[in-house]
């Protein structure tokens, strides 16, 4: 994957109480970058299918999710890699579904010279 398409995240817990163990263990999430006195950092990528950010694991051993369609990465949710339909592309159609929803209630504006 191209360093060009990550993110970063930074957590900086050593001088905070961060989060309890308690919440930790709570969450049922094995996240011990929250505890207290921790700092982590890592590279982030978002899935071009849900535009779910995903924070990279460096040990993973399995191959990443890409789709050669939308020349991009996809997340490990089942649905993501079924279908191409990018996240922009989503965001095309419900936005032209909305102007076409609204185009009947306007009548169009004509300009007359004088």
């Amino acid at each position: 994957m191209s360093k060009r398409r990550e993110g970063y995240l930074l957590i900086d817990n050593r001088n905070s109480p961060g989060v309890s163990l308690d919440m930790i263990r709570a969450s049922g999430k094995d996240v011990p970058f929250a505890a207290p006195g921790i700092q982590y950092e890592s590279a982030t990528v978002t899935c071009s299918h849900c535009n779910a950010v995903v924070v990279l694991n460096p040990a993973r051993t399995r191959p990443r999710g890409y789709c050669p369609k939308c020349n991009g990465y996809v997340c490990d949710t089942p649905q993501c890699g079924l279908e191409c339909r990018s996240f922009e592309k989503l965001i095309d159609e419900l936005q032209n579904d909305a102007v076409n929803a609204l185009a009947p209630q306007f009548t169009p504006l004509v300009l007359r010279g004088t």
